[in-house]
């Protein structure tokens, strides 16, 4: 078998479970550590040439954070494609239960066996906190409606102030986002780098949580030791 992938978190899901069957893998894929497979460009503007070149049986998509038209473009050139789209928790443990099927492997690797379990019963916080989530500034943007990372926040004791909004990256401006009032504002290191130097300072007299973005973004081993990471992030934000 040979597969590439295309999402971040499915390498490092592939590398981890069966390393000797991934030949390729987006810029962006940075783990695990020392990962090394051909490089086929970004995640949404891959060179599909490339790609097609390292005869794949198989190449890993995501329907958020892939195009539509190189899914379809793939499948047009007859190389299977697999396509996730987890929103809720479950729904990506699931989905990486059904990935590591298709590899092949008897059984459960550890790290979703691990991740499973960190999933039972996730750490929850002395006082739950509504918050806004940016993950991107200039223009604003902020976790919706029917997020992945909506959903880890959630079980974590974060309640998304923009939850209920009818699109799941809306962009208000600054002024609507202090006008929700939140009690936190969630602030991960990607998509956007937020750093201590860059973004709190936009909601003054909030706490600031600053977070991994991989551990509240990413699907895959990251899921593991992702509640007590963020947990203690969390809760760091008085």
């Amino acid at each position: 078998m040979r597969v590439v992938s295309l999402v971040p978190s499915l390498t490092e899901a592939v590398a981890l479970t069966r390393p000797e069957v991934l030949v390729g893998a987006t810029d962006w894929c940075t783990h695990p550590a020392g990962l090394d497979v051909a490089r086929v460009g970004g995640s949404k503007y891959p060179d599909l040439d490339r790609v097609r070149a390292l005869e794949p049986d198989l190449v890993l998509l995501n329907e958020e954070e892939n195009r539509l038209a190189d899914a379809d473009a793939l499948r047009a050139a007859g190389v299977p494609v697999r396509v996730t789209f987890p929103r809720t928790v479950p729904e990506a443990l699931s989905q990486l239960g059904e990935l590591v099927a298709a590899l092949g492997v008897p059984g459960e690797p550890d790290w979703l066996r691990d991740a499973r379990r960190a999933w039972v019963t996730p750490p929850a916080p002395a006082t739950p906190r509504a918050a806004v989530v940016p993950v991107w500034r200039r223009p604003w943007v902020v976790l919706g409606r029917d997020t992945f990372a909506g959903d880890v926040l959630r079980r974590l004791g974060v309640t998304n102030r923009y939850a209920d909004h009818p699109e799941r990256y809306p962009r208000p401006g600054l002024d609507e986002l202090r006008g929700r009032e939140p009690e936190l504002v969630v602030l991960p290191d990607e998509p956007y780098r937020f750093t201590a130097d860059d973004g709190p300072e936009a909601f003054p007299g909030v706490p600031a949580a600053l977070v991994s973005g991989r551990h509240l973004t990413w699907y895959g081993p990251s899921l593991a030791e992702a509640p007590a990471l963020l947990a203690a992030q969390l809760a760091a934000a008085t």
